[in-house]
């Protein structure tokens, strides 16, 4: 899609962001207000209790920074104002059931998904990564789903998935196509909460330190990678 087409596609449309203290989160939301002002509304979904704690995240955490500088001097006087019309703070969490979020109406106004919420640390806790980076991308799917008038669902998976290599590099479902059909040999939404509680439980009940879990989580992690690798393609 051309930069002028995307651009027209994105005229009147009512996007929800995750992930948008992120810095993929953010600069996707300050180029769209930036190259796009006529977007009707832009939903940043944001861990807070309340729309008045989002709110206020969206505006130390993300509007105030050094990133949205050239986009005040556009704005000027009004800039404010055109943020207040075209941003939403939405409190919720990938980690719930429907992201968390409370307020139904968005249901019949969402347009397009930018899924780009995870945690991005390599060494992270077993239980914390397959929360936010598994489940939160199920949950998201499932919310997308509610959204009747849904046009697009995009999904971004890590900034480091190409690893080292350039230019444009297509798509390769034959191992996705694999990984699925293995995957359905058994219930992994199921199994990995199960064994993740297990584990967490007998950790609380011998009585190890904050340290400790979170060391062992760290290496449950890898261990877990490592079985279910070799269900997958060892089978």
């Amino acid at each position: 899609m051309e930069s002028a087409s995307i651009l027209r596609y994105l005229e009147g449309k009512t996007i929800l962001v995750t992930g948008g203290t992120g810095f993929l989160g953010m600069v996707f939301l300050e180029k769209i207000l930036r190259v796009q002002p006529d977007v009707k509304k832009i939903y940043l979904l944001l861990r807070a209790s309340d729309t008045k704690s989002a709110t206020k995240r969206m505006n130390n955490e993300i509007i105030g920074k050094e990133l949205f500088r050239v986009l005040k001097e556009k704005r000027g006087a009004d800039f404010d104002s055109f943020i207040s019309e075209k941003v939403v703070a939405l409190p919720g969490d990938v980690t719930s059931e429907n992201l968390g979020v409370k307020d139904l109406k968005v249901y019949n106004e969402i347009q397009i998904i930018f899924n780009c919420a995870a945690t991005t640390n390599f060494d992270e806790r077993y239980d914390i990564a397959l929360d936010v980076n598994t489940f939160g991308v199920l949950h998201a799917i499932d919310f997308a789903l509610k959204c009747s008038k849904l046009d697009m669902f995009l999904h971004v998976s890590t900034a480091y998935v190409c690893g080292e290599r350039g230019g444009l590099l297509l798509e390769d479902s034959s191992s996705m196509d694999e990984m699925i059909k293995q995957m359905t040999k058994f219930d992994f939404e199921a199994v990995e909460k199960k064994l993740v509680k297990e584990k967490l439980n007998e950790l609380k009940a011998q009585g190890a330190s904050h340290e400790v879990i979170t060391n062992t989580m760290k290496d449950f992690g890898i261990e877990r990678f490592l079985s279910i690798h070799y269900l997958i393609f060892q089978n």
